[in-house]
């Protein structure tokens, strides 16, 4: 009798693990581990092997690894069953045309370039969410029912570290790349179109119109981009909608003084432009820690209000990246100081307002300091708002995704503003846009030790493939 009953418990105990097994496989199944994890996870660290430099990881606009970058990306999206081309900027694009689908796109993407020592995530995780997104719609065959085309874009330049100047893919396509852009030489002399035409791409004055999307053959533009900060990390969560992004400044700071030999010019005759910059990054800082103290009652067109001060004091950022000297040894005094200066801010008004300030400070420093100074500025990006219809899709597919993969009520998926520039602001210029951010470990990025969790890559995928899924 105490076996029969063993018998009949040892069987209960299968079956119920049988139908566990199955219940879990089917979940599984539904989230699509294999494609929206483990492969995308792979393709980033193997696109995060292709580099310009040895022991680092560098890709800039048209060299080559970016080239080779380009092509494994195109060989991602065949492999997803988009239809890919390469336009006459160098951006890479995958195209799915379902049958009997409106002439309105849906354009997803990122970019491929990297600064200078760079992780392998910023951008790359935004185009791979995409065409890993896609491919699942392909394989379920879903892709048969969207009501729009969908296409995926790999952005030549995001970064603008050969050039200087951000944005130049996304940039074309939106429509507001001035055709003088194609005249600006890299340090090495070679101009924009210069290299354009090493890679055998025949893009002119004339012809870089040609490379605009028609508005009205456009839905909106949506970016998965990882955060670069620390707040998801700090609120555990893998996954954040994206309000809009901060406006930008950059400058170029020029002091001349006079160069003279270390040793033998008096302290008290030098005009010494080292010191002068100096001084003026010094007074940058405090400006940019306190602005309340400086723009009360200052700024371009007089009063900045009290929004615009408050706003400030919670978004402003300013750094100096870059400083370079001439003749760069260390028994002359300069001649020559060039530094560059990053302003960012969710407020125009007050950005201006800081720069304004900044320029009053710059004159009278120089004045004392008997050093000539000049400011020039290389690229403006005024902040953006994202859709909020797109914004409210996103958030329902990132709180769905996170829910489907932890079997939890999360509650409400954060809205976060980007304090960094992204390719969304120049197309904010032709199109709707919407982001989502991704978690990355200690906020870092811009350095090999940008880090995305597996899991967090797995979910950006799966709420972009429930994106496309339930909102086309």
């Amino acid at each position: 009798m105490a076996s029969h009953y063993t018998i009949i418990l040892i069987f209960s105990v299968s079956i119920a693990a049988t139908a566990s097994t199955l219940l879990s496989d089917g979940l599984k199944n539904d989230l699509f581990p294999e494609i929206l994890r483990d492969v995308a996870v792979a393709r980033l660290y193997e696109l995060g092997k292709v580099s310009d430099a040895d022991g680092y990881l560098e890709r800039t606009f048209l060299s080559p690894a970016s080239i080779r970058a380009g092509n494994l990306i195109r060989t991602w999206m065949e492999d997803a069953g988009l239809t890919t081309w390469m336009d006459g900027l160098g951006n890479v694009h995958g195209r799915i045309q379902p049958p009997n689908a409106s002439k309105k796109a849906l354009l997803l993407g990122s970019h491929l370039d990297t600064v200078v020592d760079a992780g392998m995530f910023d951008g790359a995780l935004g185009i791979i969410s995409a065409i890993s997104a896609l491919k699942v719609l392909n394989v379920t065959g879903r892709s048969r029912n969207l009501k729009h085309p969908v296409e995926v874009i790999a952005f030549c330049d995001e970064e603008g570290v050969r050039f200087q100047s951000t944005f130049l893919g996304s940039a074309a396509i939106a429509g507001v790349l001035p055709v003088s852009t194609l005249q600006i030489p890299d340090k090495s002399g070679l101009t924009v179109q210069n290299v354009l035409r090493e890679n055998l791409i025949d893009t002119t004055e004339e012809n870089l119109s040609q490379l605009k999307y028609d508005a009205d053959s456009v839905l909106g533009y949506v970016e998965v981009h990882i955060e670069q900060g620390p707040v998801l990390e700090s609120v555990g969560l893998p996954l954040a909608v994206v309000k809009g992004i901060a406006g930008q400044t950059r400058i170029k700071l020029t002091v001349r003084g006079s160069q003279g030999h270390a040793g033998t010019v008096p302290m008290s005759m030098r005009q010494d432009p080292m010191v002068a910059a100096a001084e003026l990054i010094v007074s940058l800082e405090s400006l940019c820690k306190r602005p309340q103290d400086y723009i009360s009652s200052n700024g371009p067109d007089g009063q900045c209000n009290a929004f615009s001060i408050k706003s400030l004091s919670g978004s402003l950022v300013c750094t100096v990246g870059e400083i370079s000297t001439w003749p760069s040894a260390s028994n002359v005094i300069p001649g020559q100081v060039t530094f560059t200066i990053d302003i960012r801010t969710i407020d125009d008004i007050g950005r201006e307002a800081i720069i304004y300030e900044l320029s009053n400070q710059m004159d009278t420093i120089c004045d004392r300091r008997s050093v000539s100074c000049i400011m020039e500025r290389k690229h403006d990006a005024n902040a953006v708002s994202c859709d909020a219809g797109l914004n409210s899709q996103l958030k329902s597919a990132a709180y769905a995704a996170i829910k489907r993969m932890t079997g939890e009520d999360i509650g409400d998926v954060p809205v976060l503003m980007s304090g960094a520039g992204h390719d969304a602001m120049a197309m904010s210029h032709l199109t709707k846009i919407g982001m989502l951010f991704v978690r990355c470990r200690g906020g870092i990025s811009h350095s090999p030790e940008e880090h995305v969790l597996e899991d967090d890559v797995w979910a950006a995928g799966l709420a972009i493939h429930a994106f496309l899924d339930t909102n086309l």
